[in-house]
């Protein structure tokens, strides 16, 4: 198998563009391709997922241990022909001041992944040499394999580009890009666009074009960027699925529900669990026969009117959560569970009550970053005392709480903020943290365990 992690010195410098256009060149080759993205972003996992028709996994170096992050790779590549990383931020960027730990690079050495830089040369001539040979020096342990020059205005700017970093650098230079509008992605207050809401026949079409008149993917193919098996065990990579629970899980996914990390619902079904898919927005009606719910992220404030007007689904989810069944609630899904949710516009709309919350829109992220959290309580996804790691990433709050008391103490990285969270009843959990089930794969096995004693009690009293 061929692969390599696509960087870049900072953020917006068209990672995620580039990333997209060598997936599509490489698929429309017959290549079978599977996608990553170092960190804990979901926008990008979701373009990537598009592009290559397979469901990209996030490689974290602070949610995941090493072994975590080899075995994710592992499963996720183990039947592709490439693998495609997607940096995050700039290559040497991470959550530690003075070392690697959480960044790009530190994913590249332990994959022994060869990197492709990614430069916004736009402004830029000669000097764009100076940058890619610091980057090429900066840590010995990284190999660069190739270079984009990313904004370039014209062949005669390339040539110029071109001929800095031939003469100064060792790394050979991929291709270059223009800025192109039919490739852009537009942006909102949590980052780019769902790739939901993208024509991708049209825009995957304007990659697959940009890959092939401005990219050497030929170069790709060398033997430089042929990766040696992995000397790590990935049992779980080719191990038969638990014996089937009859444990269904019902999942909420659509425009306003669409956050989820991969491998959460990949280590559920592991664990025994059937995964049903429905749309709070378009569905009626649950799915029959459904033990547990699980509602991730995204943008219920985009869409508050018309969730708010499917009052018939709203009602068989109250019931639902009152039956005792197994809820889990992540961001969006735990505003979509409280009492009502006020837009930016200042509308209120009522939500399905199923905990005694309100939440409302903000200017800014709050508590945006890395977060540990250490159960305060036996809940849905531990005992008390079980630290557990994730990421919070909202535009908004929670208000008018009452009559619960907090479901853990989240310890804030970014922030160095500490602070009593969450909500827990006997069979839900709620709160804004978005947890990475590989970094506590017992999450999943206690997620499916405690739905199937529900599922037990509910046919006894039946």
């Amino acid at each position: 198998m061929r692969g390599f992690l696509i960087a870049g010195p900072a953020s917006g410098v068209g990672k995620t563009t580039i990333s997209l256009a060598i997936a599509a060149g490489l698929d429309a080759r017959g290549f079978c391709v599977q996608a990553f993205k170092c960190g804990p972003d979901f926008l990008d996992t979701g373009h990537l997922s598009a592009v290559t028709g397979r469901p990209a996994l996030n490689l974290d170096g602070w949610m995941l241990d090493r072994d975590g992050i080899c075995e994710a790779f592992a499963e996720g590549s183990a039947d592709a022909e490439i693998a495609i990383v997607e940096g995050m931020m700039g290559l040497f960027d991470g959550i530690s001041r003075e070392g690697e730990s959480g960044s790009s690079a530190e994913i590249a050495k332990i994959l022994s992944l060869p990197v492709i830089l990614v430069v916004d040369a736009s402004k830029s001539a000669r000097s764009i040499a100076a940058v890619i040979r610091g980057f090429e020096g900066f840590d010995s342990e990284l190999r660069f394999a190739g270079v984009v020059l990313n904004g370039v205005a014209s062949d005669g700017h390339y040539r110029l580009l071109a001929d800095a970093v031939v003469r100064n650098c060792t790394t050979p230079v991929l291709g270059w890009v223009p800025q192109q509008q039919s490739v852009h992605i537009p942006e909102r207050h949590l980052g780019l666009h769902t790739a939901a809401e993208i024509d991708w026949n049209e825009k995957r079409r304007a990659l697959e074009i940009l890959a092939k008149e401005r990219l050497n993917l030929d170069l790709l193919l060398g033997p430089e960027f042929q990766l040696e098996a992995h000397k790590v065990s990935v049992s779980t990579a080719n191990a038969a699925r638990s014996a089937a629970s009859n444990i269904t899980i019902g999942v909420a996914r659509d425009a306003a529900f669409c956050f989820y990390y991969q491998d959460n619902l990949n280590l559920l079904e592991r664990a025994g669990a059937r995964l049903f898919e429905f749309s709070p927005l378009q569905d009626a009606h649950l799915p029959p026969a459904l033990d547990a719910l699980y509602l991730g992220g995204g943008y219920p404030e985009l869409h508050a009117e018309q969730l708010s007007s499917n009052a018939a689904l709203l009602e068989e989810i109250r019931k639902f959560a009152v039956s005792g069944r197994p809820v889990y609630a992540e961001c969006g899904g735990m505003m979509y569970l409280g009492e009502r949710l006020r837009t930016s516009d200042g509308q209120v709309h009522t939500m399905a009550g199923v905990l005694p919350l309100e939440t409302e829109m903000t200017e800014k992220l709050v508590r945006f970053g890395y977060v540990e959290i250490n159960l305060l309580q036996d809940c849905l996804l531990g005992a008390r005392g079980t630290v557990l790691r994730g990421h919070s990433f909202h535009h908004s709050r929670c208000t008018n709480t009452r009559d619960i008391g907090p479901a853990f103490q989240a310890r804030y990285t970014l922030a160095n903020a500490t602070d009593e969270e969450g909500y827990a009843r006997a069979n839900i959990f709620a709160s804004y943290i978005h947890l990475h089930f590989r970094g506590a794969p017992e999450i999943a096995k206690r997620f499916v365990v405690l739905a199937k004693q529900a599922a037990s009690r509910i046919a006894e009293v039946r």
